[in-house]
């Protein structure tokens, strides 16, 4: 296994677009606006990550149907991987929405990471997301949250330094760790650690406040603000927790 704290880089965004696909548009008739805020899509994510991929040369999966129709960050098992409008469609569209838009998006995902793994790579998975400044009339009090299962050493060593290397990177950011949501509760990276062994896979949500990636002014400061963290932990030969 190679000396270097991580061999490989593989990008994630569930969150990526808003759109309808035709067939359910009835769906959100009269609610267009809805699918332009942070409840339709993870404004400035995907532009992040796209930033992201290019400068590192990594692969990305990413999603850009909304996930009012289905959440793929959540387990199908957990209410809110329906909406509102979702869960009211009868349970044949439900499983194709899971046929069309869930299965595949996440077994291709699952499928590169256990490739790489049996190769023994050391992986660090990055899905990058975004949030509301203010939610339930409450101000966010971070620039940006790194999210992970402490209880993972790889993974905990990893978002450590990544919030440290990202804080160097650009002072004038408010990093926390497991802010504004913890990242060992139900979401995509979780049920990818019931699958992949700690000391390989670590996978980490970046979550970046929206109003700062709400413009390309803003997207380009962060994906040069992450890819230079990023870089910093590429060249740092193997963390000690």
């Amino acid at each position: 296994m190679s000396s270097k704290t991580f061999d490989v880089v593989v990008l994630t965004c569930e969150h990526g677009g808003n759109l309808v696909p035709p067939a359910y548009g009835a769906l959100f008739r009269g609610h267009k606006k809805l699918l332009n805020t942070h409840r339709g899509w993870d404004i400035g994510a995907l532009a992040v990550a796209q930033g992201l991929a290019a400068n590192l040369k990594a692969p990305l999966h990413f999603a850009t149907t909304t996930r009012l129709l289905v959440d793929l960050n959540r387990s199908l098992h957990v209410n809110s991987v329906w909406s509102e409008w979702s869960r009211e469609l009868d349970p044949a569209a439900r499983a194709e929405l899971i046929r069309t838009c869930y299965t595949p998006y996440r077994h291709a995902v699952q499928a590169r990471l256990t490739r790489l793994v049996a190769q023994d790579q050391r992986v660090l998975h990055l899905s990058i997301h975004s949030f509301t400044p203010v939610f339930d009339g409450k101000q966010r009090n971070a620039a940006v949250g790194i999210l992970y299962d402490p209880g993972r050493h790889f993974e905990a060593t990893l978002a450590r330094a990544l919030a440290m290397a990202v804080r160097t990177e650009d002072s004038t950011l408010h990093v926390r760790r497991n802010y504004p949501y913890v990242g060992y509760t139900d979401g995509f990276t979780t049920s990818l650690r019931r699958l992949l062994p700690a000391a390989c896979y670590a996978g980490i949500e970046i979550e970046t406040r929206q109003d700062i990636i709400a413009t390309p002014a803003g997207q380009r400061r962060m994906v040069a603000t992450y890819t230079r963290a990023i870089r910093a932990l590429m060249d740092t030969p193997r963390l000690s927790g």
